[in-house]
């Protein structure tokens, strides 16, 4: 999964290239049986995937006490463009200078600067691939760290190549901290992937409605399946859906589909693409969403992009270090609040907040599990400075959400001092479906239509089957309403949900919703709406949090 969003991240920097996933918001949008995913533009991305690693010592390398390059000739701001509140702490001249490197096969790792927070451990590293690079980017097979006890660490990484000074760098980052003051890690890479474009040209006929299927059987990809869906504005939605015969493949590399006119030039995609959405049976789900006159233009042809491992360096990479709390400790402050927010459902409370040279949090409690804060979009307003933040939910507490926000340019100690208020933006609410049932009569492989409502907003329904499964989608002309999350059947009283055929992200301007049955063999059924969402765009709320001094 790093693997795959390194490369989207620095395919963003390159004009007039495919946009990518809003992780955070496909994160935030999960609830507990209910998958929404969903594309977004320029958004930060944070990796996902985390793997647990277990890294075996004993190896013998050569330790250097003094690395090639300071931590403080490298500009990592780059790299740290969604991550302000670490960089602005190294600005600060903060962080425990680690600098310590390890050589192994002409390959060398250098750890330069952590950052022990309050929540989160963060390692500033460098790779130095000497004459062995062969490849555009680097995957591992595993990274991470390991306490003392032998314990694995998981966590994820980023990194960015560095064409003058001829390196990686990278930062790794966990919600693991140690309990003590000080403590013994050791942090590790293992095998090193250099990896660079590949590509396979496939069949597809655009002009063809129903599901394609193409073997490829090489570099770790046993197949695509490709259907297409129309969409409004003349566009169509090309979904792919990849098999893999190498597993690793699926959380390392980054695949879709190219298309390209009888120019031999690049289609672009009209609206934002999705890629990496795990499917229930195992496949890596993609969306691209294409002009269709474009894409079914004579002479269009089509490829499956994707990594492939150019190049292997097998071995462990690995660094002992003693990381200390006490320098982000002595900056760092709590004031409990206990606020109600009374226009919150579940009780909800703003029960604390914890200031970090990195970072702001305020964690809220709420009598009900799993009450979602009912906004897209969340500033801290301090003394008149706004830092932009977002929605965690924390494992294995389910009456409890962060509202987190990085220190972008502010000192921790100068926010005591300060007026500090929350600002959300964009209220999404969230509501069961009604009793009523959607009839669908005379099911059959012809588009057919009919209208309802729930709760005064209209609703349009489209219905037809596809390679034996029914398909169900529902629109929506109110922009207020937010759209139709789920529908299923009654079996008794037993409910069948259909499985999202597109993805779809918590808070989209487009509330268009598909279901499948599959292997449907009806001409009838009711289907119910399990919830849907509302919008209201201009809704904003402010909480004064504590006043100035």
């Amino acid at each position: 999964m790093e693997r795959f969003e390194n490369n989207l991240k620095n395919q963003m920097n390159t004009a007039n290239n495919v946009s990518y996933p809003d992780f955070d918001r496909m994160w935030s949008s999960i609830q507990q049986d209910e998958l929404k995913v969903a594309g977004g533009e320029s958004i930060p991305i944070r990796p996902r995937k985390r793997k647990r690693i277990a890294i075996i010592t004993g190896i013998s390398v050569a330790l250097m006490a003094t690395p090639v390059y300071a931590a403080l000739n490298y500009d990592w701001s780059h790299l740290l463009s969604y991550k302000a509140g670490i960089q602005t702490a190294l600005e600060q001249g903060l962080g425990q200078t680690i600098e310590k490197s390890v050589t192994k096969d002409g390959i060398t790792l250098t750890v330069h600067t952590a950052f022990i927070d309050e929540n989160r451990t963060f390692l500033l590293y460098s790779l130095d691939p000497g004459s062995t690079r062969a490849g555009e980017q680097i995957a591992f097979d595993r990274i991470g760290l390991k306490d003392k006890e032998g314990h694995s660490v998981e966590g994820h990484y980023s990194h960015q190549w560095n064409e003058e000074l001829g390196v990686f760098q990278g930062y790794f980052e966990t919600d693991w901290v140690a309990e003590g003051q000080i403590a013994d890690i050791e942090f590790a890479m293992e095998n090193i992937r250099f990896t660079g474009d590949g590509t396979q040209s496939i069949p597809y006929d655009p002009q063809n409605p129903n599901t394609q299927v193409f073997p490829i059987q090489k570099d770790g990809i046993d197949s695509v399946t490709l259907q297409s869906f129309e969409q409004a504005e003349g566009n169509v939605l090309l979904q792919s859906a990849i098999r893999f015969t190498d597993p690793e493949m699926n959380s390392r590399s980054w695949v879709r589909i190219q298309a390209t006119d009888d120019k031999n030039e690049m289609i672009k995609e009209v609206k934002p693409s999705t890629f990496g959405t795990p499917a229930a049976t195992g496949e890596y789900l993609g969306q691209q969403i294409f002009n269709s006159d474009s894409l079914r233009a004579e002479g269009t042809t089509f490829q499956l992009a994707y990594d492939r491992t150019l190049q292997s360096a097998d071995g462990i990479w690995s660094l002992n270090m003693a990381l200390s709390k006490k320098q982000m400790a002595n900056g760092t402050w709590k004031d409990v609040l206990n606020i109600p927010v009374d226009q919150v459902p579940g009780e909800t409370k703003i029960h604390e907040m914890i200031v970090t040279p990195t970072q702001v949090r305020l964690i809220l409690t709420h009598e009900e599990k799993y009450t979602r804060f009912p906004f897209m979009d969340y500033q801290l307003d301090i003394g008149g400075t706004l830092l932009n933040g977002g929605v965690w939910f924390i494992q294995g507490q389910s009456n409890k959400t962060e509202l987190r926000f990085e220190m972008a340019g502010l000192n921790a100690a100068s926010l005591a001092n300060q007026p500090v208020s929350l600002i959300a933006k964009h209220r999404v609410d969230e509501f069961a479906g009604d009793k009523n049932p959607i009839r669908l009569t005379d099911i059959s492989a012809e588009h057919q239509t009919l209208t309802s409502s729930i709760a005064g907003y209209p609703i349009t329904w489209t219905y037809y089957m596809k390679d034996h499964n029914l398909y169900v989608e529902s629109l929506s002309s109110d922009p207020a309403f937010g759209g139709v999350n789920q529908t299923y059947y009654l079996d008794g009283e037993d409910r069948n949900y259909g499985m999202p055929a597109i993805i779809g992200l918590l808070g989209d301007d487009n509330n268009k919703h598909m279901d499948v049955y599959e292997n449907f063999d009806k001409t009838e059924l009711e289907v119910y709406i399990s919830n849907y969402t509302t919008h209201k765009r201009d809704d904003v709320l402010r909480i004064p949090l504590k006043a100035g001094k």
